[in-house]
């Protein structure tokens, strides 16, 4: 138990538990949960870097980057403005992101294995990577980003282990259950939103 206790009061718990307050806060479209993400990801980048995982402190100082915008789109209050559709991609779109994600992942893998200390370069990379476009599929309102989510989370909560990272790796593994539900609950609402225009009714 004090052990536990131990874990929740380091940096690392701190991380974790504003990580988990920034998803509840940012379910409920609070202002506050960007200020969560912003310190949980700037712990993380000094984490990441003392676990010599490069390019995971890159991704969380682009996190830092990503909330101080969220912050600062979200603080206006856009009156009548329109919720921002959920969205399917083609095939061959995704496969476009998949092929840029591998180019950069191989790229970049192949620099930090080569003049850094990094561990798990390659993997590292491609979480890292593959974060980055997610995210941006996220923005659009993508549905499909949950299920790149869930492949990534699963690797994370893998490397995270070896790092004994051990809250994140469970925070990880809590991320890809919340994902799958993530992804069901924008897909009934993609279709519930498509049905009309498929059956040519006019919402």
């Amino acid at each position: 138990m004090q052990a536990l206790l131990d874990s929740l009061l380091s940096l690392e718990g701190v991380a974790v538990v504003l990580a988990l307050a920034y998803l509840l806060l940012a379910a409920r479209e609070s202002l506050w949960c960007w200020l969560c993400a912003l310190i949980s990801s700037a712990i993380y980048m000094w984490l990441m870097w003392e676990a010599k995982l490069y390019m995971e402190t890159v991704l969380n100082f682009f996190y830092v980057v990503m909330a101080v915008l969220g912050w600062w789109q979200w603080k206006p209050t856009a009156v009548g403005k329109p919720q921002r559709a959920i969205v399917s991609m083609r095939w061959s779109q995704h496969a476009i992101c998949i092929g840029v994600t591998l180019a950069l992942t191989l790229v970049n893998g192949w620099l930090i294995q080569r003049f850094t200390d990094a561990a798990w370069p390659f993997v590292d990379s491609f979480i890292s990577w593959g974060c980055v476009v997610t995210t941006v599929l996220v923005v659009r309102k993508v549905l499909e980003n949950w299920l790149y989510w869930i492949v990534l989370d699963g690797l994370a909560v893998v490397v995270y282990l070896d790092r004994e990272l051990y809250l994140t790796a469970l925070l990880f593994a809590g991320y890809v259950v919340i994902v799958v539900f993530g992804y069901f609950k924008w897909r009934r609402e993609y279709l519930a939103a498509a049905s009309p225009r498929m059956s040519g009714i006019q919402p």
